[in-house]
């Protein structure tokens, strides 16, 4: 439902600015101007659900460096976009490819929480293991995307993204618990420019193989 409503306030938004980049219905193009500013409507929602992920990730990483009381509070917010995203392939792989999407990212969480946890409490051995299962689970990820669109996300290139993504944030989460706070801000802006990259080519390889749905 969320996923619904961040798109339809995309669309109205964007119907304002559309007519000024795009020729008017009156020029013969307005199937086209249709087609282009769903295309947008979903690249931004696409946004907000991938910037939701790293934005509330980043506040359970503080909330756990400073044993802040909406520790629990925060990490059930941040399990609830996974499912937000997980929802928002089924309109084009289906319900249980949505719902396996969302298995994978709560372990993704899951696991990223046991490793910030070992680090804050010195545990090397457990970092070591939590470590081995996150980046694991995070291959799994890349899998089972590049299985659902092999042309437009090489298992290799899915797989480098993903890892990507992991390697910038236990950057962020390291420096945070250094408390270097220079370092911490360098690095969540890394994982932002990297998480929008990420959302950008999802969308846009969901939307070369389904392209009857944004029409």
């Amino acid at each position: 439902m969320r996923v619904l409503m961040i798109t339809a306030v995309l669309v109205l938004s964007l119907s304002v600015a559309i007519p000024v980049l795009l020729p008017s219905p009156a020029a013969g193009q307005g199937s086209t101007a249709t087609v282009l500013e769903k295309q947008f409507a979903f690249r931004n929602a696409m946004r907000v659900l991938w910037e939701d992920h790293i934005a509330w990730t980043r506040l359970y990483i503080v909330s756990v460096a400073a044993e802040l009381p909406d520790k629990d509070a925060t990490a059930g917010r941040l399990l609830r976009n996974q499912a937000d995203i997980g929802n928002a392939i089924k309109l084009f792989y289906g319900g249980a490819a949505g719902d396996k999407l969302t298995t994978l990212l709560r372990g993704h969480i899951l696991t990223a929480a046991e490793l910030l946890a070992a680090a804050k409490a010195g545990d090397t051995a457990k970092v070591g293991e939590a470590s081995k299962r996150w980046y694991a689970n995070a291959d799994e990820i890349a899998a089972f995307l590049s299985g659902a669109n092999l042309r437009s996300w090489p298992l290799a290139e899915m797989k480098a993204m993903m890892r990507g993504h992991l390697d910038l944030t236990l950057e962020e989460a390291s420096a945070r618990l250094k408390g270097d706070w220079a370092a911490d801000i360098a690095a969540y802006d890394k994982v932002h420019k990297q998480i929008l990259h990420m959302a950008d080519m999802l969308s846009a390889g969901i939307i070369r193989q389904f392209p009857a749905k944004f029409r």
